[in-house]
């Protein structure tokens, strides 16, 4: 039987840290790792401003000494280390999803598999056991190594209703061959959640993800729903997120009324050296306190006209933007590379960690 009082918070809720999982030589970033380091340094700075940051590293020492050389003083007091093995950069998928509880928070570790075993995870997929094992952050720890979850695949409005797609958790090599029924059953037993909303239709060329909802489609507050729309016919997405945007249009509250739709603009088309088109998205942005991190592109007025659509879902926070160019290369974007750990409103502690480099 489900506990009420056990839920999964929307991303808003005030924040004790956010973790970023750091790029190194032995990524598939070490062809551009000084453009990428710059990125997290970024990343890094914005953060620390506001929340504290956990860095996990292979390397604490020398990512402590790069950031000694761009960041002030003052941001180290919100900066701690995690020693700790990795294959990629990707915290949003390989990192705890926290539920909140009269207990105190629960820290659901579930297993990360590369997208449906489409790239090496094995360090990414212990990250977790580590930061409990060491005591990284303050929780109590649940396993769920036997069901495939990334958390860029949900969205939650903090209010019990989960958002995510079908492309996505009914993937290959995610859960088989468990039918979208049992899908359902266990993400609400082990969520605490009360509905799934699924979304059938919508995707980004270059995704990796199988449709990951944080690159598509983004709970925001007072029942608000932040989604990519395409209004040029001739793009090869037009058809599916005009498809998406009628699910979406159809999707009701708990108390039976539409969501509030704000629409942001699909980004210009970005292409690697081979002309595979990259999947940029402005709905891949992170919540922190106080303020909403979002991507840009290099694009003056589009990435303007997706800042003024935060605003509006977001109108007492401050709209930071982040180009994440480099990120997109990758085939993620600035969600995928932070996880965010929720405040226990009855225990203002915030996140520790070992490894600490004063």
């Amino acid at each position: 039987m489900q506990n009420s009082q056990v839920f999964l918070p929307a991303e808003w809720h005030e924040q004790s840290a956010v973790q970023l999982t750091w790029p190194h030589k032995a990524t598939d970033w070490r062809y551009v790792l000084n453009a990428v380091t710059s990125c997290y340094i970024d990343m890094t700075m914005a953060l620390s401003s506001r929340v504290h940051v956990i860095i996990v590293t292979p390397n604490p020492d020398q990512t402590h000494r790069l950031l000694r050389e761009h960041l002030p003083m003052k941001h180290f007091r919100h900066i701690s280390f995690c020693k700790a093995r990795t294959n990629d950069t990707w915290a949003r998928d390989h990192g705890f999803i926290t539920l909140l509880a009269p207990d105190g928070p629960r820290l659901l570790d579930f297993k990360f598999n590369g997208w449906g075993e489409k790239f090496p995870a094995k360090f990414d997929n212990c990250i977790c056991r580590r930061m409990a094992e060491k005591k990284i952050v303050k929780g109590k720890y649940e396993k769920h190594l036997d069901f495939v979850l990334e958390g860029g695949s949900i969205e939650s409005d903090g209010k019990g209703a989960i958002l995510t797609t079908s492309r996505c958790l009914l993937a290959p090599h995610r859960n088989q061959p468990m039918t979208q029924a049992q899908i359902e059953a266990r993400l609400l037993e082990a969520l605490h959640a009360k509905r799934i909303l699924w979304l059938d239709h919508g995707y980004l060329a270059g995704d990796d993800t199988d449709c990951h909802i944080d690159t598509l489609a983004r709970f925001c507050p007072d029942d608000t729903i932040a989604y990519v729309q395409c209004l040029d016919k001739n793009d090869e997405h037009y058809d599916e997120l005009r498809l998406m945007e009628a699910q979406l249009q159809e999707f009701r509250t708990m108390e039976g009324k539409p969501y509030r739709l704000i629409p942001l603009p699909m980004a210009k088309a970005v292409y690697d050296e081979d002309k595979n088109r990259l999947p940029a998205t402005y709905a891949n942005f992170l919540v922190i306190n106080g303020a909403v991190l979002m991507p840009t592109y290099g694009d003056p007025d589009t990435d303007t006209q997706a800042k003024e659509r935060l605003q509006e879902a977001f109108p007492k926070h401050d709209i930071i933007g982040i180009d994440c160019r480099i990120l997109i290369t990758q085939h993620g974007s600035l969600h995928c590379c932070t996880m965010q750990f929720p405040k226990d409103m009855k225990n203002e502690e915030i996140a520790t960690a070992i490894d600490f480099i004063p």
